[in-house]
């Protein structure tokens, strides 16, 4: 029987709203990462049977199916053909799911699987209400929900009013990740899975952009206390806890044991299980926990069985509700940080996230990790991969 296994995994270093990504079309800076993974692993570009992109503004810099064309700015064959899939946040890890199912049906023989997001160049919002392109919900929806304003940031206040989560809580949740994350780049963590992107200048020259940029260092609970709670009057979500404006891409290699032994590669992990579900769209957010409940169920495990979690850090509530409604071990939740220190480039935080997860399940002998995203519209997908 055919398996999926992952060969490799790589992506940009994740750039601060207006920061050193800014000045890169979305389009260019996935073309610099899919170049990347290509070079890592020797890989014949023509030998791509497909490319899955994730993307969740698909407007302006980034419409026009970007998965096509981050193919063509690659300089790869125009034989390789692009997809460009939206499941909100989770729309990259998505199509790691879709590729994995693609090389096991037998599909594909090799496909590549990743997502980017502009944040700084396309609006986040562009596509809601009251953007340029109208109402995205439409009246029945409306109707169906008694007219409800679907607003993740109130979603995150009732999740943490559910779970009893008080700002005390969820601001030294964001310490941890900030203090997470910095330590995971002093000692050199990501250094293996990052591809430095470089930039062209307004004037003609070039920067290179090596490091994620959105770690604060020295926060205190006093500070993040002080941040305003724009969802709800004497609320408990902040800027100061919820995941960051960003941008940032990354891609993984796809294909089956037997495929990657034949071109001398080494796979990382195997897709052990997936699951994706639907949810409350009002409170919208808590599709991690039944997500991760049916992908347990699926691959017949406990969550005692899983040695690391990667739960996105939309907000301080999503990650902390989720640790809190399953009983992980806090210290294996997003142990190099997550979303709320290096940021949340939508369509290319489901890669991004595995990119991070498997470097980690190779470095530190991890049989298995599990990740799951919450998305837009309530939905989440959940994986488990396995150590090769």
């Amino acid at each position: 029987m055919r398996d999926a296994v992952i060969v490799d995994a790589v992506r940009s270093p994740v750039g601060k709203r207006n920061g050193g990504l800014a000045g890169i079309h979305p389009v260019d800076l996935s073309a610099q990462v899919l170049q990347a993974l290509a070079a890592r692993n020797n890989l014949d570009p023509a030998t791509v049977d497909d490319v899955i992109w994730g993307c969740v503004s698909q407007v302006g810099e980034q419409a026009a199916s970007i998965g096509r064309y981050s193919v063509l700015a690659a300089g790869w064959p125009e034989s390789v053909p692009g997809l460009t899939v939206d499941r909100q946040c989770g729309s990259s890890q998505q199509a790691v799911h879709l590729a994995a199912a693609g090389v096991i049906a037998g599909h594909y023989d090799i496909a590549v699987a990743g997502g980017v997001e502009s944040m700084s160049r396309v609006v986040m919002g562009a596509t809601r209400a009251g953007g340029l392109h109208g109402e995205p919900y439409g009246p029945m929806v409306r109707e169906r929900y008694n007219h409800f304003e679907f607003n993740q940031g109130v979603g995150a206040e009732m999740i943490a009013d559910e779970f009893g989560l008080s700002r005390a809580d969820l601001d030294q949740h964001a310490l941890d990740s900030h203090e997470r994350a910095g330590a995971a780049i002093d000692e050199g963590r990501f250094k293996d899975q990052i591809a430095p992107i470089t930039v062209t200048n307004e004037d003609g020259t070039t920067t290179v952009v090596t490091t994620d940029e959105g770690v604060r260092r020295g926060g205190t609970l006093e500070k993040l206390g002080a941040l305003k709670t724009p969802f709800k009057e004497d609320g408990v979500i902040s800027a100061g806890n919820a995941s960051q404006i960003s941008d940032g891409s990354a891609a993984l290699l796809v294909t089956t044991s037997e495929i990657a032994a034949a071109n001398g590669w080494t796979p990382l992990a195997r897709v052990h299980s997936v699951s994706v579900v639907g949810a409350d769209p009002i409170t919208m957010l808590k599709g991690p926990i039944p997500a991760t409940a049916k992908v347990l169920q699926r691959a017949g495990m406990s969550i005692n069985d899983i040695g690391t979690f990667e739960i996105n850090e939309a907000f301080g509530s999503v990650s902390l509700g989720w640790q809190r409604s399953t009983g992980a071990d806090y210290s294996l939740l997003n142990p190099e940080g997550g979303a709320m220190a290096l940021g949340h480039p939508l369509g290319g935080s489901g890669a991004r996230l595995m990119t991070t997860m498997i470097h980690r399940m190779r470095n530190n002998g991890i049989q298995f990790g599990l990740q799951s995203m919450c998305e837009g519209g309530g939905m989440a997908n959940a994986t488990i991969l396995e150590l090769v």
